[in-house]
């Protein structure tokens, strides 16, 4: 068996850091836990599980943090989890062929998101995330929303693993959801400072200013990422690209929205675009073109925010077809939207208007 090690970096942690821990009990792991400054019993919690706690003065550089941690691993393979981050499913037997398969590689696992939309209404988005690596060929770079890259900055190759986890870090209260981004819009600004032609740090700036409702600022960054040196294939570029599109909504330029069609062959298989796309059309009155992308966004495997290929995009259709006057083909799309909400009471609506018990 290959040994493996978990660290993490903590502070404060106490509603979260038990629960993440007992999840991983079970399995042969190593558990490493450093803490920045803790005044709860995130400390004395972890002792429970581990003898591995240690202590590191916060610098503002999570990377500095994270490379800590991994120096105080006993093994040479790391797997890197947060306390807001729950093990949901995760095959040891398979980890283990796969790491002796791609020694050299990152093992991506599988983070599904709670998160809330414009409305505060529960929304899932799932992304793949590199956290298993030999610590001979990685390490951690940049100050915050640091990432794991080759020491020798050649460009890695990555393999999935069996393993998904529940991320639940962005549910707190809006006054903490405020400050954290406050605290990583001030650490990313730092990081613009030493590499200004970073477009990740611009991505990672105008996700955090969206997560203040500021959508101007986000734009101005967002906008200035993408007129650099982008690559098309890249999650966090194709993140990015719907991004902007929803600023670009939300501070009326519409027409500038309008433009990302220019660059439908590039993310036409990606179905937040394609439902991106139908949700700018809708703002143009383009109801046909608006229906096409919200079909074709149906049809779409890939996809990171949940329902944009699903229901979300089945309750849109619907939406359009009743305002066509088309009700039967609206109920039959609200009916395929399962349990949304909003479906659900249109398709009430519509049926009494019809006369049709539910």
């Amino acid at each position: 068996m290959i040994p493996i090690s978990v660290c993490m970096i903590v502070k404060n942690e106490e509603a979260n850091i038990e629960k993440c821990l007992q999840k991983l009990a079970p399995y042969p792991y190593e558990l490493v836990v450093v803490d920045t400054g803790s005044s709860d019993r995130t400390k004395e919690i972890a002792l429970k599980f581990t003898e591995h706690v240690y202590d590191f003065t916060w610098i503002d550089d999570f990377s500095a943090a994270r490379n800590f941690s991994i120096e105080k691993a006993t093994n040479e393979w790391i797997l890197v989890i947060d306390c807001d981050e729950f093990i949901e499913e995760l095959d040891h037997a398979q980890i283990q062929e796969l790491i002796s398969k791609y020694p050299e590689s990152i093992g991506q696992l599988t983070r599904k998101n709670i998160c809330y939309d414009s409305n505060h209404d529960t929304l899932y988005t799932t992304d793949l995330v590199e956290r298993l690596f030999h610590r001979k060929y990685y390490h951690y770079e940049g100050r915050i929303h640091e990432q794991v890259v080759r020491m020798d900055h050649s460009m890695p190759s990555a393999f999935e693993i069996p393993l998904s986890i529940l991320h639940t870090g962005y549910t707190g209260t809006q006054e903490n959801l405020t400050a954290k981004a406050e605290r990583n819009i001030r650490l990313l600004l730092l990081d613009l400072q030493d590499n200004p032609e970073d477009p990740y740090t611009y991505f990672q700036l105008g996700e955090s200013y969206m997560l203040q409702n500021d959508y101007e600022s986000a734009y101005t960054y967002f906008d200035k990422g993408l007129f650099l040196d982008v690559d098309e294939s890249l999650e966090y570029v194709k993140r990015m690209v719907v991004s902007y599109g929803y600023c670009l909504l939300h501070t009326n330029r519409i027409e500038q929205a309008a433009s990302l069609s220019g660059v439908y062959d590039a993310f036409c298989n990606n179905a937040d675009y394609l439902f991106l796309m139908g949700n700018i059309f809708l703002r143009l009155m383009r109801n046909e073109e608006a229906l096409a992308m919200f079909l074709k966004a149906t049809q779409t495997e890939e996809h990171f925010d949940e329902g944009t290929n699903s229901h979300r995009a089945f309750h849109n259709i619907g939406c359009i077809y009743e305002a066509y006057g088309l009700h039967d083909e609206a109920i039959a799309y609200y009916k395929k939207a399962g349990d949304y909400p909003l479906s659900v009471e249109r398709l009430l609506r519509l049926q009494e208007k019809k006369g049709v018990s539910s």
